[in-house]
């Protein structure tokens, strides 16, 4: 690491860890708000299944569209400029958001969201290495699952929030909507979709203010492409270009199937519960229950990592887990299948914090550009809930479920195995 960026470093790291924590939550709020969205979308605009899903499908594509776009950006801007950037991009997108749905006009909608998805994109792409960076990388793990604390409680109470004011009485409301004529109807769906627009707008100010304060903040600026993250790094010629380092690769694969799970499990369990005939004044919560279950394992996986187990046994144990938790909501029906589905949180939480360090590790100069590989593979969040809404439609939803979540937590297990040492980094 260059002596300036040491010294930025340890200046005021309570400060950083703590401007990141407020990131971490920003972050957390706006992704697991999709959830029941899905649901406020499917009765506002009057869509199936399928259709409902592309809000995960638009918001997690814009990742992969963008998130090598958005490292350009931060080469150019400088991480703190980045942030700000990322931020104000953000506003703007949760700002087209609110005024789309409050027309009913779903393509506007959904390019609301594609905006807030590319600004999380640059967020995504610089607030994970720094973390990984603020230390040594073998504690990489313990410090994003403190980030993660941060990020889950606001994933608890978004959908509680959305719940309690947009979505309160969902339920009579759906009733009344399927007994009423055309216009009363249109009316009561009017009245409805409108009721999105006052909390966006106040969201898209708190995020401009967020942004001015970076801009102004105590906040060191590090740059990943200057750093070295452990004695494995690869500095030799030959071993320069991002194509020979075959852990990261993989390890974009495995993020790719770890968001899939960890979508489908956490946005995807209000529909999955819907499927038993659940109400929705019930399902629209569900989310907060897996992230509850997440917020638990990240508390877990503060304590256990690195003192007791490494990054890659940790990981080893949650797709274990994984496997676990589907095959018993698989063979059971109701809430308690719907609380194996939550139980995934537990196992999905300390995935991120173990399969980032490990694939950026020994990158040197190639950080950036492995960072936002890796954010590209936040696009499986789009993909695998995708595919459950689809192939639902047509089979039995519990065995898409399995089939869909069963071969991810394999191959999340392979990596832990044996992925991330490909090339020759050692053990994990």
């Amino acid at each position: 690491m260059s002596t300036t960026a040491t010294a930025a470093t340890h200046a005021k790291p309570a400060t950083a860890i703590a401007i990141m924590g407020l990131l971490f939550f920003i972050i957390g709020f706006f992704t697991w708000i999709n959830g029941p969205l899905i649901t406020f979308v499917q009765l506002a605009f009057e869509l199936d299944e399928v259709n409902a899903f592309l809000v995960l499908m638009v918001f997690y594509l814009s990742y992969f569209f963008l998130a090598l776009p958005a490292a350009g950006a931060l080469r150019f801007t400088g991480m703190k400029k980045g942030l700000a950037l990322s931020l104000a991009v953000m506003a703007v997108g949760a700002l087209m958001f609110g005024e789309f749905s409050t027309q009913r006009w779903y393509p506007g909608a959904l390019s609301g969201l594609f905006v807030i998805g590319g600004g999380m994109a640059l967020l995504q792409t610089s607030v994970n290495p720094y973390v990984s960076i603020l230390g040594p990388i073998e504690g990489a793990a313990r410090r994003i699952a403190l980030m993660g604390i941060f990020n889950k409680t606001a994933g608890i109470l978004a959908p509680l929030v959305l719940g309690m004011s947009v979505m309160r009485g969902i339920g009579d409301l759906s009733e009344q909507v399927a007994a009423a004529d055309d216009a009363g109807r249109a009316a009561l769906l009017d009245a409805f979709a409108a009721q999105i627009h006052a909390p966006y707008l106040v969201m898209a100010g708190i995020l401009l203010l967020v942004a001015v304060g970076i801009l102004f903040s105590p906040l060191p600026e590090l740059r990943p492409s200057e750093v070295n993250p452990d004695t494995h790094a690869r500095t030799d010629g030959p071993k320069r270009s991002i194509f020979h380092f075959p852990h990261l690769w993989l390890g974009v694969l495995c993020l790719f199937t770890y968001v899939g799970v960890e979508v489908l499990a956490g946005d995807g369990i209000g529909t999955y519960g819907a499927a038993f005939g659940l109400p929705l004044d019930h399902t629209k919560y569900f989310t907060s229950a897996t992230l509850a279950c997440m917020l638990a394992g990240y508390v877990a996986g503060m304590v256990l990592i690195p003192r007791y187990v490494s990054q890659a046994g940790y990981l080893r144990l949650s797709a274990t887990m994984g496997i676990v938790f589907t095959l018993g909501a698989f063979l059971t029906s109701g809430y308690v299948s719907v609380a194996f589905v939550a139980l995934l949180g537990f196992a999905n939480a300390m995935m991120w914090p173990a399969i980032f360090p490990l694939a950026i590790r020994g990158l040197g100069a190639s950080t950036e550009t492995g960072s936002a590989l890796l954010v590209m593979g936040i696009a499986g969040g789009a993909i695998v809930p995708q595919a459950f809404a689809v192939f639902k439609q047509h089979y039995d939803f519990q065995l898409v479920f399995l089939l869909l979540m069963v071969p991810c937590y394999a191959y999340i297990l392979y990596y832990a195995v044996r992925g991330h040492r490909a090339g020759g980094l050692g053990r994990g």
